[in-house]
């Protein structure tokens, strides 16, 4: 078979399925992970799209590092909660899951037998790491990528990268190149080089071939010369232009990109090997981990000073299997650590985890109403940094949601009705900063039940849904319907017709058709220099 016609199969198997998936409420990525199934048994094997899908797959997994990058600040990574988090959890992991797997060596269990403690624990920190591409998807679909919770959920997986990446150099029969002594003076370089070429790149196309640039030839191929791992360059040159006034600009282009290539990432993971009926019984005796990993990131970060339900998001997010585990397993596959089947076993639980968080994480909200009161016991303080604002002063309009959308608008209302307007937002630096330019701007999370049920919103006559994300404005629809006797009017903005329709069958006051009415307010504001 011609590649042209391989090509034409995979992508109408992986568009059929992604629409399948959607039309039942799941995640398309679902869909995607069943076209390799399904392309299994078309006889469609990975050998003959080799040429194709793992291409693509690099490509979007370091398009998706670059852009994480572009949201993540280094001072998010040394909070406590995040890096005692990540390092608690794995070590837990490893050793709960390892002792369960050493166990079953000698219970003579099919592929069990014969494993030694270092290839069961290398089993365990195979799986104590949570898949990148699987939670960013799954944070991107809810709205909640730069949430408090999404970005503690981020900052521990960044963490596991980084375990990731000494453990592979470790193992390495390759030691890095002496020219990693240089790095310091070469990010250093980078950045300020990086930035002053952004500047030049325009809005065109310019600035996507930039970025490119920037994820695989500044990142990629130099820590890739320096002995480093290749994605990890892609993360540090998206960090390292984190405060760049294109950043978000940037960020919107690459993501377009980013999409489209980790189709093929997750169509590869479907595609790792036929499995037997005992790598099945197999892998489903260890998605039970998948539970424990979860229960033990819900308990780790109820120690610090954050409310329950961040800690049971950020955790329902994580608690999953990961693309790393895959590369840390076939290193011991190479070192002879541990038999080349588990790398397909690897891939049928990962695979299975996906299947499994999926609908679980996008239903999070809604189990978390549900079963508000269980989950709210693990409180542990009074005083969290994330406590829902319970008192809106003088306030009579707010905004939800203060960035490039919100921000306008709140400054517009404010020149109207003085003093009696107020931002919120689930951004604590955004506020912060917004803050000290002295406007009256309080975290909130408005995607949370609590914000609606704790506050007193009698004397509040209009609510604008702000954020630039449908899904998070739709979100926080839902939890303002849920109240009995809203007397506030409320106003959304939209981008399409099946947005503004669904918002209409929520009972949104005023829709903004932003596509069909820029073109009116552009003509309005004109009008009045005549």
């Amino acid at each position: 078979m011609t590649q042209v016609y391989i090509d034409a199969i995979w992508l109408s198997v992986a568009f059929i399925c992604g629409l399948i998936a959607k039309r039942l409420n799941l995640p398309a990525l679902i869909g995607f992970l069943i076209t390799g199934i399904v392309l299994n048994f078309l006889g469609i094997k990975d050998g003959e799209i080799s040429s194709v899908l793992p291409v693509l797959s690099d490509l979007g997994v370091m398009l998706l590092l670059f852009t994480i990058g572009l949201k993540i600040k280094v001072k998010q990574l040394v909070k406590p909660e995040v890096w005692v988090t990540a390092s608690l959890n794995m070590i837990l992991s490893v050793v709960a899951i390892g002792a369960f797997v050493f166990l079953m060596s000698y219970l003579s269990i099919s592929y069990f037998t014969g494993l030694d403690v270092k290839a069961s624990l290398l089993i365990g920190f195979a799986l104590s790491f949570s898949s990148t591409v699987f939670v960013i998807k799954i944070l991107e679909d809810r709205g909640e990528l730069t949430s408090f919770h999404g970005k503690i959920a981020v900052g521990i997986l960044i963490i596991q990268d980084i375990f990731a990446v000494i453990f592979l150099s470790a193992t390495s029969q390759q030691l890095p190149s002496v020219w990693i002594l240089a790095l310091p003076v070469y990010l250093y370089l980078a950045r300020h080089a990086l930035g002053y070429i952004l500047n030049q790149s325009g809005h065109g196309e310019l600035l996507t071939v930039f970025g490119f640039f920037a994820t695989f030839v500044s990142g990629a191929v130099v820590f890739k010369f320096m002995g480093l791992k290749p994605d990890l360059g892609a993360l540090m040159m998206g960090m390292l232009l984190v405060d760049h006034k294109k950043a978000e600009e940037l960020y919107d282009r690459m993501m377009n990109y980013k999409d489209f290539f980790l189709i093929a990432f997750f169509i590869s993971i479907g595609l790792q090997g036929v499995p037997t009926l005992s790598m099945v019984y197999v892998a489903f005796a260890l998605l039970l981990f998948a539970f424990l990993k979860g229960g033990l990131f819900v308990f780790i970060l109820s120690f610090f000073n954050i409310r329950a339900r961040t800690a049971y998001l950020a955790s329902i997010s994580l608690s999953n299997f990961s693309e790393f585990g895959l590369i840390t397993m076939a290193a011991g596959v190479g070192l002879g650590w541990i038999g080349a089947e588990w790398l397909t076993i690897l891939a049928l639980v990962m695979s299975f985890s996906f299947f499994l968080a999926s609908p679980i994480n996008a239903y999070a909200h809604r189990l978390f109403d549900r079963f508000k009161s269980v989950i709210m016991l693990i409180n542990r303080g009074k005083n969290c940094v994330d406590n829902e604002i319970t008192d809106f002063g003088g306030a009579e309009y707010i905004v939800i949601g203060m960035g490039s959308i919100g921000l306008p608008a709140f400054k517009h209302l404010s020149k109207v009705y003085p003093g009696r307007v107020i931002g919120i937002d689930y951004n604590h630096d955004r506020i912060q900063a917004q803050r000290e330019q002295g406007l009256n701007a309080a975290w909130g999370d408005a995607t949370n039940n609590l914000f609606w049920t704790g506050a007193d919103f009698s004397k509040i006559k209009l609510v604008l849904l702000g954020t630039s994300e449908f899904q998070t404005n739709f979100n926080v629809l839902l939890e303002i319907n849920k109240l009995p006797n809203r007397k506030f009017k409320l106003g959304a903005i939209s981008h399409y017709e099946d947005e503004a329709a669904q918002f209409a069958e929520h009972a949104v006051d005023f829709i903004y058709d932003y596509k069909s009415s820029i073109g009116g307010d552009y003509a309005e504001k004109a009008i009045l220099m005549v």
